[in-house]
Formats: structure tokens, C-alpha cells, sequence
């Protein structure tokens, strides 16, 4: 049995978040330059079926060995997949199509950083997980930030298409606290069933709304932004999910359209202005909040049953009959303890607070 790893209670999740926003926040930019050749129907299709093929290419290479390491999903994992992919993949997308066609372009961009906030409120409220105070105030300035970056003058036209805008936020918000619920499997397995299904589904209603394929050049490029912006970042999504909780991960997440803007700077020639000086300074007051959180009281541990990709840290002092490599992944069973240490609300700090 191997002796318990000391790791700050920051690492891996925090990391895994940021980079999972910086993916998916330079794919509107990227998507921008390809939207003079395609519809952004069919655009929204092929990235999602360019991340789930993506993905599979990377599942065949990774070797056995890797996926050894990881929890496979399970026949009681396939309704919590079918919601996430229903909801987030295509549900979601849907809306915000027909929510685009009825609501202003500057007005949509607002609305979308309700997501974050939906994330939040959903597992708060829904789910239980603890939120704090620092947690809140640092969420809502990210989002204050994200708002701000959107705004135009324009403010928000309370319309049906609005209601639309809003309604595929939501979609995604549960999107998100449903993935949680299967966070444990194999991430890349998520992604890539998520890419393709959901990416085969709006090719299909792309089709359906009288959208054509654009040359395969176009298709390439777009299967590539794919890959990273979603289908990358969506497994290293999922691992923040593992390790933060939805709460968390959904708040560093928001950080997504400032890191879009910066890299709008720099690909596109767009301005350094004070709306995004200002932006850049509320989200981050807000990353500092939650960098700075330290969540850190005496818990108790029920006993528990389940299947992960683990170490042998404090958390898992078990024998085997034999050598094994470590991270690897099979049924354990966790003993009743009670101790103190930072945590996140993580696979095994899902506790209650009073």
C-alpha cells in the first residue's frame, strides 16, 4: 500500500477549469473567422461532431493502459449521459438558434453568461452543494465581468426570443450538474459520446433548415476548433467537475468570454478598451476570491462503495493482492473516518453543512 500523497487542495481541479475556459473561450473568436463560409447552424453541428470524431481518434491511440485507468460507464450512468447530451447537446443549441433569430446579437451575448449563474444556482439549490459567501461574491464578479464585456448600450430585450436565450442557459446549466453525476467515468468517453451524438444531431436539423456543407477546407478547420474548444475542453471540464464540484467549476468557467476577448485582441485587431480593463478587473477580484478560498473544517466520512480513477492518498488506504500502477481504477470501499483538511465539494466531499 502506498503512503498518502500531500498535494495543495488546488491541484488538479483549479488548473483543469482554467485551462477548460481558455479552450473553450478562443473558440468564438476562431469560429468568427470561419462564419464568412458557413452557416452558424451547420457551424454549431460540425464543431460538435468535430470534437466527438476528435476525440475518438485520441480514445484509440491513448492505449489500453490509459483507459485501464479510468472508470468505465455503467448501465446506471446512461440516463445521467442521455440528460447531459439531451439537455447540453442538443436541447440547448436548438433554443439559442431560434433565440438568435428572434433577439438582437448584443443582447443574446448577455444573456448566455446567465449559464454560469444557472450552473451555480442549480447545484446550490437543486443539489446542496456548499456555497459560502467568498464563493458568491467571487462568482458574481466574474459574472458582473462577463456582463460588462457583453454590454453594448443595448442592454436586454425582454422578448420571446430572450425567453429562448435564457431557456438554452438553463439547459446548459443542467447540462452541466448531470455531468457531475457521472464526473467519475472516463472523461473522454463523456466527450466523445457527447460530440458525437450531439454533433450528429445539428448537423441533421442544420440540414433539415436547408443549410449545405461547406468545402471540406472549411469542414477541417472547423472539426479542429472542435476538438480543442470543445471536445478538450469538455474532458478537462468533466475532470474540474471531479475534483470541484459544479458550483466551481461553472464559476471559473465564466471566465471564458474574457479570455475570448483577449485572444479577439490579438487574432482580430480588437481594441483595448475600458470596458475590457474594467472587465478584466471584476473577474479578477473574483478568481482571487475563489483562489483564496479555503474550505477547511472537521468532516466525517460515511462509509461508501464506488468505482474511480484514484491514487493511494488518505482517502483510499486499501490493499491489493499484487503491484499496481497508480492512478488506476477499480470497485472500492471506503471505511467511516472523520478528519480536517481543505476540500472542495469533491467525489468524497459531498457533505452536508449546517
Amino acid at each position: 500500500m502506498s503512503e498518502p500523497h500531500s498535494h495543495s487542495h488546488l491541484w488538479p481541479g483549479v488548473p483543469l477549469a482554467l485551462f477548460s475556459a481558455a479552450l473553450f473561450g478562443a473558440t468564438p473568436p476562431l469560429s468568427k473567422l470561419l462564419l464568412n463560409s458557413i452557416s452558424p447552424f451547420m457551424l454549431a453541428g460540425l464543431l460538435y461532431l468535430g470534437a466527438g470524431v476528435g476525440v475518438a481518434v485520441y480514445r484509440l491511440l491513448r492505449g489500453k493502459q490509459a483507459a485501464a485507468g479510468e472508470a468505465q460507464l455503467a448501465a446506471r450512468d446512461v440516463p445521467w449521459l442521455a440528460l447531459a447530451i439531451g439537455m447540453g447537446g442538443i436541447l440547448a443549441p436548438v433554443l439559442l438558434m431560434f433565440g438568435l433569430s428572434l433577439n438582437t446579437a448584443s443582447s443574446s451575448a448577455l444573456l448566455l453568461n446567465l449559464e454560469g449563474l444557472a450552473t451555480m444556482a442549480i447545484a446550490w439549490l437543486v443539489y446542496r452543494e456548499n456555497v459560502d459567501r467568498r464563493l458568491l461574491f467571487g462568482a458574481f464578479a466574474i459574472l458582473a465581468g462577463a456582463v460588462l464585456l457583453s454590454w453594448d448600450g443595448g442592454g436586454v430585450a425582454f422578448n420571446q426570443g430572450a425567453l429562448l436565450v435564457a431557456g438554452a442557459c438553463v439547459a446548459w446549466g443542467l447540462d452541466n450538474n448531470f455531468t457531475r453525476r457521472i464526473s467519475a467515468t472516463d472523461p473522454v468517453v463523456i466527450a466523445m459520446l457527447k460530440g458525437l451524438v450531439a454533433g450528429a444531431a445539428n448537423v441533421a436539423l442544420a440540414l433539415a433548415a436547408g443549410a449545405w456543407f461547406p468545402a471540406m477546407s472549411i469542414v477541417a478547420a472547423t472539426a479542429a476548433v472542435g476538438f480543442l474548444g470543445i471536445g478538450v475542453s469538455l474532458a478537462m471540464f468533466i475532470l474540474a467537475l471531479r475534483h470541484l464540484g459544479t458550483a466551481r467549476t461553472g464559476a471559473y468557467y465564466s471566465l471564458a468570454p474574457f479570455i475570448g476577448a483577449l485572444l479577439a485582441i490579438v487574432m482580430l485587431g480588437d481594441a483595448v478598451t475600458l470596458k475590457l480593463l474594467v472587465a478584466g478587473l471584476l473577474m479578477g477580484v473574483g478568481l482571487w476570491l475563489h483562489l483564496s478560498e479555503r474550505h477547511e473544517h472537521e468532516h466525517d466520512h460515511e462509509a461508501l462503495e464506488h468505482e474511480h480513477s484514484h491514487v493511494h492518498d488518505e482517502h483510499h488506504q486499501h490493499d491489493h493482492d499484487g503491484p499496481v500502477s497508480e492512478p488506476h481504477s477499480h470497485w472500492h470501499r471506503h471505511a467511516p473516518m472523520r478528519h480536517r483538511h481543505p476540500h472542495y465539494p469533491d467525489l468524497h466531499h459531498r457533505h452536508s453543512h449546517g
